[in-house]
Protein backbone atom coordinates (compact mmCIF):
# COMPACT_ATOMS: atom_id res chain seq x y z
CA UNK A 1 0.00 0.00 0.00
CA UNK A 2 2.93 2.37 0.42
CA UNK A 3 3.50 3.38 -3.25
CA UNK A 4 -0.23 3.72 -3.98
CA UNK A 5 -1.90 7.08 -3.49
CA UNK A 6 -5.64 7.14 -3.00
CA UNK A 7 -7.96 9.40 -1.10
CA UNK A 8 -9.53 8.02 2.05
CA UNK A 9 -12.98 7.98 0.44
CA UNK A 10 -11.74 5.77 -2.40
CA UNK A 11 -10.25 3.24 0.01
CA UNK A 12 -13.59 2.03 1.35
CA UNK A 13 -14.80 0.37 -1.89
CA UNK A 14 -11.35 -1.10 -2.53
CA UNK A 15 -11.10 -2.62 0.94
CA UNK A 16 -14.72 -3.77 0.78
CA UNK A 17 -13.96 -5.66 -2.44
CA UNK A 18 -10.79 -7.16 -0.95
CA UNK A 19 -12.54 -8.34 2.21
CA UNK A 20 -15.36 -9.80 0.11
CA UNK A 21 -12.69 -11.86 -1.67
CA UNK A 22 -11.44 -13.19 1.67
CA UNK A 23 -8.53 -10.97 2.69
CA UNK A 24 -8.14 -10.94 6.50
CA UNK A 25 -9.44 -7.80 8.21
CA UNK A 26 -6.07 -7.02 9.83
CA UNK A 27 -4.43 -7.08 6.42
CA UNK A 28 -7.13 -4.81 5.02
CA UNK A 29 -6.69 -2.43 7.96
CA UNK A 30 -2.92 -2.32 7.47
CA UNK A 31 -3.43 -1.73 3.74
CA UNK A 32 -5.76 1.21 4.43
CA UNK A 33 -3.41 2.72 7.01
CA UNK A 34 -0.37 2.35 4.74
CA UNK A 35 -2.10 4.08 1.84
CA UNK A 36 -3.29 6.92 4.04
CA UNK A 37 -0.12 7.32 6.10
CA UNK A 38 2.80 6.39 3.87
CA UNK A 39 2.07 7.77 0.42
CA UNK A 40 4.62 9.26 -1.95
CA UNK A 41 2.92 12.70 -2.01
CA UNK A 42 3.08 12.77 1.78
CA UNK A 43 6.80 11.96 1.65
CA UNK A 44 7.38 14.80 -0.80
CA UNK A 45 5.53 17.25 1.44
CA UNK A 46 7.29 16.06 4.60
CA UNK A 47 10.69 16.27 2.89
CA UNK A 48 10.25 20.04 2.83
CA UNK A 49 10.03 20.24 6.63
CA UNK A 50 12.11 17.23 7.76
CA UNK A 51 15.65 16.09 7.23
CA UNK A 52 16.11 12.90 5.24
CA UNK A 53 17.26 11.00 8.33
CA UNK A 54 14.15 12.03 10.28
CA UNK A 55 11.91 11.18 7.31
CA UNK A 56 13.39 7.67 7.08
CA UNK A 57 12.93 7.17 10.83
CA UNK A 58 9.34 8.42 10.59
CA UNK A 59 8.42 6.14 7.67
CA UNK A 60 10.17 3.17 9.26
CA UNK A 61 8.42 3.65 12.59
CA UNK A 62 5.01 4.12 10.99
CA UNK A 63 5.51 1.11 8.68
CA UNK A 64 6.49 -1.16 11.59
CA UNK A 65 3.55 0.14 13.63
CA UNK A 66 1.11 -0.51 10.80
CA UNK A 67 2.40 -4.06 10.36
CA UNK A 68 2.14 -4.77 14.08
CA UNK A 69 -1.42 -3.44 14.21
CA UNK A 70 -2.37 -5.59 11.22
CA UNK A 71 -0.91 -8.73 12.80
CA UNK A 72 -2.48 -8.02 16.19
CA UNK A 73 -5.89 -7.33 14.64
CA UNK A 74 -5.69 -10.63 12.73
CA UNK A 75 -4.84 -12.46 15.97
CA UNK A 76 -7.69 -10.84 17.88
CA UNK A 77 -10.23 -11.30 15.08
CA UNK A 78 -9.73 -15.09 14.81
Amino acid sequence: GIPIYAGCSTLVPIVFALTAQGIPLGTALAFMMAIAGLSLPEAIMLKKVMTMKLLVIFFGTVAVGIMLIGYLFNLIHI
